[in-house]
């Protein structure tokens, strides 16, 4: 009896040492938060995160999106302090966003850095962008990989904007970042800081005259719709997207379930990247023509037209590039002009 019970304790203890590293606990659902949905690129990237995942888990990781920064109310930039917070799971967040928590961040916003997708690339696939993932990493969320919402172009409802002059005294929607608002200002704009679910209802009724975002937010949220006839494209500042993961949640998965998590983001967020720049290049205009079609005047800058814009917004990059981190922007524009 005393062998039996010798042995019988010894398989207890050996299966509580095997159990903890064999068992793993999911939650039923994992929170992913966007800005935007479907059938926006930005709301497609991060369904197709969350496809990819689901499949290469076998189904034991179900992650579901929660567009309209639905998960901090509505504000979306709490939502990199709520993924640091273990309260949102995942997201996949914007530079401009997340900017008011990481400044770093402001480096995408700062006017007419970039001039091309080239130059988007350059800049997060090289030092730039992964000294960026390590301050993020640094601030308990773990970035993944770099998608893209595009260069945000303007648009009004008053009247073409080929020079600095032409934005003067036009009420602009702008995101919540204060670099914004100095850009805005500098070119004689009136910015007007609300969230985008406050956004479109404004520019129905007037309460701002314009705003700036993607051509892509443009065409599927319908802006000639609520008077935006006059579309500029300036290529001012670009938007790339982050797909990250709380580092709270990450933790609770295995080495391998990291290994899915990463690998579908990269995948996703080439599949962004794609779409994102869909339709609006020299080789595939369809896009612009598109807008054009509804009755939308597109002004397309000379190279002299925007070296005004540039001329006038210096002040501010040079404010800025000092607050973001000299070395960090140097490193960028480098970058940019080895590309």
């Amino acid at each position: 009896m005393k062998t039996a019970l010798k042995v019988t304790l010894g398989l207890v203890a050996a299966l509580a040492l095997i159990a903890p590293a064999s068992a793993q606990t999911y939650k039923p659902e994992y929170k992913i938060s966007t800005v935007v949905g479907a059938p926006f690129p930005w709301g497609l990237m991060a369904e197709r995160w969350a496809t990819i995942v689901k499949d290469k888990s076998g189904g034991k990781i179900n992650m579901k999106v929660y567009p309209g920064a639905s998960l901090v109310g509505g504000d979306q930039t709490k939502e990199f302090t709520a993924m640091r917070q273990g309260v949102i799971d995942m997201a996949v967040g914007s530079t401009i966003n997340w900017s008011p928590q990481v400044a770093e961040l402001n480096l995408f916003s700062l006017p007419f850095l970039m001039p091309d997708h080239k130059a988007i690339d350059a800049i997060t696939q090289g030092p730039a962008g992964k000294k960026i993932f390590e301050i993020i990493g640094s601030k308990d969320v773990v970035p993944l990989a770099w998608g893209e919402n595009g260069f945000r172009e303007i648009s009004n409802s008053k009247r073409d904007v080929k020079k600095p002059e032409d934005l003067k005294g036009l009420k602009i929607r702008v995101v919540g970042s204060p670099l914004y608002n100095e850009t805005f200002t500098a070119l004689g704009a009136n910015p007007t800081q609300m969230s985008w679910a406050d956004a479109q209802p404004a520019l129905s009724t007037g309460a701002v005259d314009g705003q700036e975002n993607p051509l892509t937010i443009f065409t599927v949220a319908k802006l000639h719709t609520v008077g935006q006839k006059h579309v500029t494209l300036w290529g001012y500042v670009a938007d790339p997207l982050i797909f990250a993961v709380s580092k709270p949640v990450w933790d609770t998965f295995s080495p391998a379930d990291q290994q899915i998590l990463r690998e579908a983001a990269v995948d996703a967020a080439k599949y962004g990247v794609e779409i994102a720049r869909k339709g609006i290049t020299a080789a595939d205009p369809s896009v612009l023509k598109e807008i054009e079609g509804l009755g939308v005047t597109i002004t397309r800058l000379t190279p002299e037209e925007q070296k005004a814009f540039q001329a006038a917004t210096k002040p501010v990059y040079d404010k800025w590039k000092a607050r973001i981190g000299a070395d960090l922007v140097t490193q960028a524009e480098k970058s940019v002009a080895a590309r």
